[in-house]
């Protein structure tokens, strides 16, 4: 029988119903290929995408989304790594599933890619760290979307070091068929302009590899953010920043907000400038 772990957050982060959820994300893709430059830009390595409901962050992370498009057919499967928010525990888990549901259908777990980690200490399978965790589910209806029939590599990250994320990364790397998605939110619940400034800098010291580590009060994807930054610096990888807000830009009183940021690395071979 197949395992498959079910949507757990459609109808409150994103809409529960198939039709309402495509001609959503496709709102959301529109207007970020209209407002960037997705269509002429090649497609990045990795990027980092915020994971909060999408009236406050599907813009952002749509931006990020629109440079994969032109992988599409490419792209075979993509490293999808975002922090625990629900359950503490040690490594990185795995669901131990087959799919990932959401109202468009199914999302194959990649298993050449769990079993390419199975001598890592760090990584184990554990649903129930998967069970009520947003932070990947909301990113598999832009992938299913952007990139069609594509696997998927789901880790939840909890306490773990940065070197260890790195080393699951170095280990599925892969070529043009393996994208990496990083999901992460900026800064909480601070003052809107107290809140810009600590997200401009965080934005700043990833785009420039800063050797000192971001913590989780920048971001709650600090451990799988801080695994990335070297293993791209490694291969050559290039940063750019694709979008910046917070909640009180979209949908969220001003007094308290929310961080989002996209940014996305090309390898040398590509125009990161944008131009």
């Amino acid at each position: 029988m197949k395992l498959v772990r079910p949507a757990a957050v459609a109808g409150m982060f994103y809409p529960g119903e198939a039709a309402v959820l495509r001609t959503e994300v496709e709102r959301l893709l529109a207007r970020a290929e209209q407002d960037g430059e997705a269509a002429s830009a090649p497609w990045p390595k990795a990027i980092i995408v915020p994971h909060a409901g999408y009236i406050y962050s599907g813009a952002v992370a749509a931006s990020g989304y629109a440079l994969l498009a032109k992988g599409r057919g490419h792209i075979r499967r993509v490293v999808l790594l975002g922090p625990a928010h629900r359950l503490p525990f040690r490594g990185l888990a795995l669901p131990g599933v087959q799919a990932m549901q959401t109202p468009l259908g199914t999302v194959a777990v990649d298993q050449a890619g769990v079993e390419a980690l199975a001598g890592l200490p760090e990584v184990r399978e554990m649903p129930a760290a998967h069970a009520q965790e947003h932070a990947l589910e909301v990113q598999l209806p832009f992938i299913q979307e952007v990139l069609g029939d594509v696997s998927v590599v789901p880790l939840v990250v909890g306490d773990a070091r940065p070197d260890e994320v790195a080393r699951v990364l170095e280990k599925l790397w892969g070529g043009e068929e393996t994208v990496i998605v990083i999901s992460s939110d900026l800064s909480h619940y601070h003052p809107y302009a107290e809140a810009r400034a600590i997200d401009h800098h965080t934005v700043e010291e990833i785009l420039r590899f800063d050797p000192t580590p971001i913590d989780h009060e920048q971001a709650c994807g600090a451990t799988p953010i801080n695994g990335l930054l070297p293993v791209a610096r490694k291969h050559h990888l290039h940063p750019r920043l694709v979008g910046l807000c917070n909640s009180g830009d979209t949908a969220g009183s001003r007094d308290a907000v929310v961080g989002y940021a996209a940014v996305a690395f090309y390898g040398e071979s590509h125009d990161h400038t944008g131009r």
